[in-house]
């Protein structure tokens, strides 16, 4: 069955850092994309980034491109997303989820797939001063 953790949120001012987790279970880190997304107070969940580390590619839509860095590691069968200058909009809560069904690819429109599911019980990140 394949599971997913997410932890590393927290409170953190403007313009710090968090490095959040995806801790997986049940597959292996080679066979999925791995998206992180997120979800302001009444707003959608949007696509942050994604990675597969089958065929090395990555992902980051515009809000994070710059800030943001998405990495895995096989051997802890994790993705992290490390997060620097973080801005109040960042606030949300984030999740991690597994794309299924098709070929472990990144690219432009990845994180707009119907396909990921095996929804982590997400992490909260709040920036505020």
């Amino acid at each position: 069955q394949v599971q997913l953790v997410e932890s590393g949120g927290g409170l953190v001012q403007p313009g710090g850092s968090l490095r959040l987790s995806c801790a997986g279970s049940g597959f292996s880190l080679e066979q999925y994309a791995i998206g992180w997304f997120r979800q302001a107070p009444g707003g959608q969940r949007e696509g942050v980034s994604c990675i597969s580390v089958s065929d090395g590619t990555t992902h980051s839509t515009d809000s994070a491109k710059g800030r943001f860095t998405i990495s895995g590691d096989t051997s802890k069968n994790t993705v992290y997303l490390q997060m620097n200058n973080l801005k109040p909009e960042d606030t949300a809560v984030y999740y991690c989820a597994v794309l299924h069904g098709v070929y472990p690819h990144c690219g432009p429109y990845t994180l707009y797939r119907s396909d990921f599911g095996s929804w982590g019980q997400g992490t909260q990140v709040t920036v505020s001063s």
